[in-house]
């Protein structure tokens, strides 16, 4: 019987697959089938009967039907959500930005600082965050209202915004910490000899920023856009959220509306995530072409 030889190359690459095949294994399992058999449940109607069988009875798409149309609150809680994962993504994007330059500076105890901003990612759950939002939130209305009718004179696309950033401050530091840590990680990858010879040229700071600093960051700003998206979207306290947690065991359609209006939500919070691809990555590319 003739023995296969097999290259060194080819032998290194079964070897590396059969480390990686455990994780293969549980994403398929943990992963991909329950993604796959939600989509089922969405369509069917669930059916348990008391010596557990299951049975499913085709519904189509009645379920995101009567989420988009019957349902009187989804579908606002589906905007509100959108609104606030649209106006708190570049706002915590820029926030981790300014502080990873802050925090990339070599100054005393740059390490206790950087490990201060990173804390709430160690830290974070939900009796935490609500308890910080409920006792540190800029209350504009009842304590500022000077400030609050200077806010109220901006036009729309600049008053929403700033009311935003006011009232949710605690909430845009403690989802910073990762994107902090992937911006000083992208500055860390810039060479000191680029900004010397930018000085040596005779060009600004404000200039050396805008010419190199944020080219080189493009990528890790999308890949920080990306990470806000997802993070801000699986927000426990966001009334989409507990809505559809809410329709889980229902009587009657268990799991079948709960898992429609999450597949909703999911097809909305991918559509942003298309936006952030052609607006971060569409500037990556056509930097790239100059």
């Amino acid at each position: 019987m003739r023995r296969v030889s097999l290259s060194v190359t080819s032998r290194e690459s079964i070897t590396g697959y059969l480390f990686f095949l455990p994780w293969i294994i549980g994403f398929i399992v943990f992963t991909v089938y329950p993604v796959l058999y939600s989509v089922y449940i969405s369509l069917h109607e669930i059916q348990i009967s008391g010596d557990g069988t299951i049975r499913a009875t085709w519904k189509g798409l009645l379920y995101y039907y009567e989420a988009m149309q019957v349902d009187t609150v989804f579908s606002a809680y589906l905007y509100d959500a959108l609104l606030h994962i649209a106006c708190a993504t570049p706002v915590i994007v820029v926030v981790a930005l300014v502080i990873a330059l802050f925090l990339s500076k070599r100054y005393p105890l740059r390490t206790f600082f950087r490990g201060v901003f990173f804390l709430p990612v160690i830290i974070m759950s939900g009796p935490v965050i609500s308890d910080l939002l409920g006792k540190y939130s800029l209350g504009l209305t009842d304590e500022s209202p000077l400030l609050f009718s200077f806010m109220s004179s901006l036009p729309p696309f600049l008053q929403n915004p700033v009311f935003f950033v006011l009232d949710n401050l605690v909430l845009i530091l403690w989802f910073s910490g990762v994107q902090i840590l992937l911006f000083i990680a992208g500055l860390n990858k810039i060479g000191p000899e680029l900004y010397e010879a930018a000085s040596i040229d005779g060009a600004s700071a404000w200039e050396s920023f805008w010419k190199i600093t944020m080219p080189h960051l493009k990528p890790f700003a999308l890949l920080s856009a990306v990470y806000s998206i997802m993070e801000v979207a699986n927000y426990a306290n966001l009334d989409v959220n507990g809505k559809i947690q809410s329709h889980l065991h229902e009587i009657g359609r268990p799991y079948s509306f709960s898992s429609a209006m999450s597949w909703i939500y999911f097809l909305a919070v991918l559509i942003l995530l298309g936006f952030a691809f052609l607006i971060l990555g569409g500037a990556k590319r056509k930097g790239d072409a100059k």
